[in-house]
């Protein structure tokens, strides 16, 4: 029995299915880190995942990280993402925008010489590229512990901006080793203050993120993305107690607000499936995983890990990369469109918006 395609409510939202496309970059942002009528198009040719998790997208200019990813923060970027979210709802999708501050994973360059923050002064390993080509991280200033309410503001009005735009919600990014991850790691969060020590102080600056974000434009359209233990962006984090402890905190405060959804990254699975369990029980809501930051995601990967209960629906990239149309050909066992690595970051249309759908190939 299939329950791939059984529909599911999230939030005010019911989708025809029980997967969804994953934020993916793309660096294709427009002058002043805009969505263009090119990201438009994109996006509505995937309409039919369902829910569209966009890239991760800045909430103010120091949050920018790479090269042409698109922000949220000025009226430009507001109207590109107008043109975006009306493109999608003439094709019955649901769009949210992922709220991704970069934090310590940025250049100045790539932000007009604006300054990189994060929780301590620690570098990231690894280098970003910029017009001028590669170059090591930023050494990041630490925020003031009286910075941080400002961060928290950046947030909530990049969230009202995605509303105002048009857009059906946000996803708030505290994974993937950036800016509301490094709080949550002991190993590159080394403050002394309320935001930093115990776990519960940790999770501190995560909570209040979602909590603002939540008052400012309503829980039921709030997702909250996590991915404990991944090693990914110089993140410390090992697998125990203290990973257990900061995670529990994060869920256990933001569970009564009534979010949309608790989004989990788990690669690999296997180590951090009890974990994943214990959250997905506190949550005590609709849970999207994503097991596959390292292995492609298949229909019956999908199918599997939906029978075991982990979670409600399972988070798809790749896939959506080369198959606009993946639910279509899915449901018709059809072959799918190999994606190209080499047109995964920047460039144009190629590799971008000229994938074909299964009636365009036939």
């Amino acid at each position: 029995m299939s329950h791939a395609f059984e529909p599911l409510s999230v939030g005010p939202w019911t989708l025809p299915q029980r997967f969804v496309m994953a934020p993916l970059t793309r660096n294709r942002a427009g002058a002043g880190n805009a969505p263009t009528s090119l990201n438009a198009e994109y996006y509505a040719q995937r309409a039919g995942a369902g829910l569209l998790i966009t890239e991760g997208t800045a909430p103010s200019q120091v949050g920018q990280g790479y090269l042409n990813v698109p922000g949220l923060y000025t009226d430009e970027q507001v109207a590109g993402w107008r043109a975006v979210a009306d493109a999608v709802h003439a094709r019955d999708g649901v769009i949210v925008a992922q709220l991704m501050h970069a934090g310590r994973i940025a250049h100045a360059d790539n932000k007009e010489g604006v300054e990189t923050v994060a929780p301590s002064a620690v570098r990231a390993p690894g280098e970003m590229v910029t017009a001028d080509g590669t170059k090591p991280h930023d050494v990041p200033r630490a925020v003031e512990t009286d910075e941080v309410a400002g961060l928290v503001a950046d947030f909530v009005t990049a969230a009202r901006n995605a509303v105002a735009a048009g857009l059906d919600g946000v996803e708030v990014h505290a994974a993937n080793g950036y800016l509301l991850h490094q709080f949550l790691d002991p190993t590159v969060n080394l403050r002394d203050d309320v935001y930093g020590g115990s776990p519960e102080n940790r999770a501190r600056f995560v909570v209040e993120v979602v909590t603002a974000v939540a008052d400012a434009i309503g829980a039921e359209r709030v997702g909250l993305r996590l991915s404990p233990g991944h090693q990914f962006n110089g993140i410390g984090e090992e697998i125990g107690p203290d990973l257990e402890a900061t995670y529990r905190a994060v869920v256990d405060a933001v569970a009564p607000l009534g979010l949309a959804y608790l989004s989990l990254l788990a690669s690999p699975l296997e180590p951090l499936e009890s974990l994943v369990r214990d959250l997905r029980e506190r949550f005590d809501g609709v849970v999207l995983l994503n097991d596959g930051f390292g292995d492609v995601t298949t229909l019956e990967s999908v199918e599997e890990l939906l029978a075991t209960g982990i979670a409600d629906a399972v988070v798809v990239g790749r896939p959506f990369l080369a198959n606009p149309d993946l639910p279509v050909r899915w449901r018709a066992g059809a072959e799918l469109n190999e994606p190209n690595p080499d047109t995964f970051y920047g460039g144009g249309a190629e590799g971008y918006t000229d994938y074909p759908t299964l009636d365009e190939a036939s």
